[in-house]
């Protein structure tokens, strides 16, 4: 049976994913396309896995954004502001890439974000502009390749020594200005279509339903936890997408 364009089996993959993926989401403020998209590009073509993440990750982001406007940093909307620049280029190289290999460097960049936020936590003072800059532009990029704007993001907020609750307001905040440029981008590429759109609408409310139960866990577990929970997830991600292409 196909709907949208999408068979049952594909569209099963989406919703469990969804809801794993939106509980991590809601906990760590951010894991859901880094989730999302290795798991889906194993059922979709990389691009539409992409695409599909940025459609759904967009719609929970709006939904929030009264309340991240309040919470994030400044910063935050200096390296969104980035972000928009240089999320094209990364998606024209991605729909450049043969879909094999595509699937591999996504997966090497899941494992990047482990690596990178094992390294030695940092006070809170804000990060010099060059920092905060390549940031920005690393994230943009990484939205249009791999719909992971979170590498370079997660270690710039997490790695340092502030409030949890303003590095996961700060984070979803640049991951919802990454999705739609992610989606405008697909859209001046001629990669997006209304299948897409379609399927990540419908990812909606079960990824509400995982993100409402994560963010009850948010409130429950102290920052050490917190971190240590941060850590374990990319690392789960990144062995499990691994394992996936071997």
């Amino acid at each position: 049976m196909v709907i949208a364009d999408f068979t049952l089996l594909q569209i099963a993959v989406a919703l469990a994913s969804g809801l794993g993926a939106a509980f991590v989401r809601g906990l760590t403020g951010f894991g859901m396309a880094i989730l999302l998209v290795p798991v889906l590009a194993l059922a979709l073509t990389p691009v539409e896995a992409v695409l599909v993440t940025n459609t759904v990750s967009l719609l929970l982001g709006l939904s929030e954004f009264r309340r991240l406007r309040q919470h994030a940093e400044r910063s935050a909307w200096i390296i969104a502001g980035l972000v928009l620049l240089a999320t094209l280029p990364g998606l024209a190289v991605l729909s450049a890439t043969p879909a094999p290999l595509a699937r591999l460097l996504i997966a090497l960049v899941a494992l990047s974000a482990f690596a990178a936020i094992l390294l030695p936590s940092r006070p809170a003072d804000l990060p010099g502009k060059a920092t905060t800059a390549l940031t920005g532009l690393s994230s943009g990029f990484l939205t249009g390749f791999a719909g992971m704007p979170g590498p370079p993001v997660v270690p710039y907020y997490v790695g340092r020594a502030i409030p949890r609750a303003t590095a996961k307001a700060s984070m979803i905040l640049i991951f919802t200005f990454a999705s739609g440029a992610g989606l405008a981008s697909g859209a001046l590429l001629g990669e997006l279509h209304w299948r897409q759109l379609a399927l990540g609408a419908a990812l909606l409310p079960i990824v509400l339903l995982g993100n409402w139960l994560g963010s009850l866990a948010f409130g429950r577990v102290g920052d050490t936890t917190w971190r240590i929970f941060v850590a374990v997830v990319l690392a789960a991600a990144a062995i499990a997408a691994l394992i996936k292409l071997l």
